[in-house]
């Protein structure tokens, strides 16, 4: 069976994108009080036993470490796949939040848009979730830094992933970065080119 890591899910309620349907999932966060099958902080995934993974699923987390750290999370990532594994990275697009903030004319606490848990600010896009990290207390929901569809591109390049795909839309952008040449199953699973 094959295994995904979820890095910062949050919540078991969060499901998974049908792509990892039937995987088996491991959910790593920080936060004890959502009871993680791995607590650990992602900067650390380096401790952790290697190539244990096929996958890595990090959905809206990646923007909760400074610039500098990011380099350790994604090389944390490649640490635990297993060769040929994959991350499944989702972030806020950080050029569509700031175009839609312009043709709009919002000012950073006007509504972006609606979400489930409520009305999202320009603010929430670019530094977090201001209700939830006001309710928790915990700092780690602040976003500390932010994406533009080539910017991770580059750094997941930059941090040894050799193939990387993406695209961006509805104010967020969505990569696949291999640990290796893609094989089938991920190229059928997510309608990938050859390469």
């Amino acid at each position: 069976m094959r295994k995904v890591l979820n890095v910062g899910g949050n919540s078991r309620d969060i499901a998974l994108p049908p792509e990892y349907q039937g995987w088996e999932t491991v959910w790593l966060d920080i936060d004890p009080a959502v009871k993680p099958d791995v607590l650990c902080d992602a900067r650390e995934l380096d401790k952790l036993p290697g190539a244990q993974f096929d996958a890595i699923y990090c959905s809206h987390n990646l923007e909760h470490y400074h610039r500098h750290d990011v380099p350790k999370v994604l090389k944390g990532f490649r640490h635990v796949l297993k060769p040929g594994g994959f991350t499944h990275i989702r972030v806020p697009d950080m050029k569509d939040v700031m175009t839609q903030m312009v043709r709009r004319g919002l000012d950073i606490d006007d509504v972006l848009y609606q979400s489930p848990a409520g009305p999202i600010t320009v603010r929430d896009v670019i530094y977090g979730y201001g209700l939830e990290i006001e309710r928790s207390g915990n700092d780690f929901f602040a976003h500390k830094t932010g994406f533009t569809q080539i910017s991770l591109k580059r750094m997941l390049e930059a941090c040894g992933f050799p193939i990387v795909f993406s695209r961006s839309g509805g104010l967020e952008v969505v990569a696949l970065a291999f640990n290796g040449k893609p094989d089938e199953h991920a190229r059928q699973l997510f309608g990938l080119p050859a390469v």
